[in-house]
C-alpha cells in the first residue's frame, strides 16, 4: 500500500487564493488594507529568510507590511517601547516577532505584551490559555498546528476519535497541535525525550504529528497501517552518492544537503494511509495561515 500524498504546497495555494479574493472585496468595500508588522531582531540567515517570505505574502495577496529590523543587541525596554507603539498603530492589525529572540530578552514578557487582537501567530498566553480550555476560542490559532489540522480535514481524515500521537511539546507546534486535536475529540499523546517504549506508543496512533527536529527519526515500522501522518520537521542531511561517499557542489565544494522531515518518508509511505512530503507539506501552510489570521485581525478591529 502506498498513501495517498498530502499536497499542503495546494492546499495553501486554496487558503491563499481565498485569503487574496476576501482582501480584494474589503478594499472594493473601502475598508482598511490588512497590515501585518514583523519585527526582526538581529541577522539570523533563516530568521531573515521566514521573515523575507512573509512579506512577499503579504504583497502577493494585497496586504501591506511593515517591517522593523532592530540589532540583536537591542535592550528589552527597546523593543518593548517597538510593541507599544505597533500596538497603538491602526495602520498594523498583526504583530509578528520572529522566534527565537537573543537570550538576552524575555520573550515571554515581548509575547505577552503583543495586543491579543494583533497576535496573529498566536502566541500570546492568553490565546494558549483560551485554546487549552474547554467551550472557549482563541482569537487566533498558532500558525503551523493550524495547518497541520488543516491538512488532516482537507485530506478527509476522520479525527473525532481518532487515537493521536504528538511527537514534541514545543509551544510553537506540539503543544498548541496536541490541544487542536483535543478540541477536535481525538484521544492524544504527547511523546517526548522521556517517553518509554516510543516505536510502539506510536504504532497505535492513527494520526501522528511529527515535530521533534530529528531527521527520519520515525521509522516505517513505528507507523500502523493506514495512519495518516503530518510531518513538521524540517532537516538538512548529506546527499550521498551509491557507493555511500557524500555529494560534493561543484560550486562550492562542499557536501551538498537534501531536506528531510522527522519522518523516513521512504519507509512511511508503504504503510500510512496518509502523508505530507518534505519539503511541500506543512511548510507552505505556516505563512497561508499567518495571511489567514492576518486578515482575520483586520476583520476584528473592523468591529471595534
Amino acid at each position: 500500500m502506498t498513501a495517498q500524498l498530502i499536497d499542503g504546497t495546494a492546499i495553501a495555494q486554496k487558503v491563499r487564493d481565498e485569503v487574496k479574493e476576501k482582501v480584494a472585496k474589503r478594499l472594493a468595500e473601502g475598508k482598511s488594507q490588512p497590515g501585518l508588522a514583523t519585527v526582526l531582531v538581529g541577522e539570523r540567515i533563516d530568521s531573515a529568510t521566514y521573515v523575507s517570505m512573509k512579506q512577499k505574502a503579504c504583497a502577493d495577496l494585497g496586504m501591506t507590511s511593515y517591517h522593523h529590523p532592530v540589532p540583536a543587541d537591542i535592550t528589552q525596554e527597546d523593543l518593548e517601547s517597538l510593541i507599544r507603539e505597533l500596538n497603538a498603530d491602526p495602520k498594523v492589525h498583526g504583530i509578528l516577532v520572529q522566534l527565537p529572540l537573543p537570550s538576552h530578552l524575555d520573550e515571554e514578557r515581548v509575547l505577552q505584551l503583543i495586543s491579543i487582537e494583533k497576535d496573529v501567530d498566536g502566541f500570546s498566553p492568553i490565546n494558549i490559555g483560551r485554546l487549552a480550555q474547554k467551550g472557549r476560542e482563541p482569537l487566533f490559532v498558532p500558525c503551523t498546528p493550524y495547518g497541520c489540522i488543516y491538512l488532516l480535514k482537507e485530506a478527509g481524515v476522520q479525527i473525532s476519535g481518532a487515537n493521536a500521537v504528538v511527537l514534541g511539546r514545543s509551544n510553537i507546534v506540539g503543544m498548541p497541535a496536541a490541544l487542536l486535536l483535543i478540541g477536535e475529540n481525538a484521544t492524544v499523546t504527547v511523546c517526548h525525550s522521556r517517553t518509554k517504549n516510543l516505536p510502539e506508543v506510536v504504532r497505535q496512533a492513527d494520526i501522528i504529528i511529527a515535530a521533534i527536529g530529528r531527521a527520519e527519526m520515525v521509522r516505517g515500522d513505528w507507523v500502523k497501517p493506514g495512519a495518516a501522518i503530518i510531518d513538521v520537521g524540517i532537516n538538512g542531511i548529506p546527499m550521498l552518492n551509491e557507493d555511500g561517499s557524500p555529494v560534493i557542489s561543484q560550486k562550492t565544494g562542499k557536501p551538498r544537503q537534501k531536506l528531510v522531515g522527522d519522518v523516513n518518508f521512504e519507509e512511511a509511505k508503504e504503510v500510512a494511509g496518509f502523508i505530507t512530503p518534505v519539503p511541500g507539506g506543512v511548510g507552505p501552510m505556516t505563512i497561508a495561515m499567518l495571511m489567514a489570521n492576518t486578515l482575520r485581525a483586520a476583520e476584528i478591529q473592523d468591529a471595534k
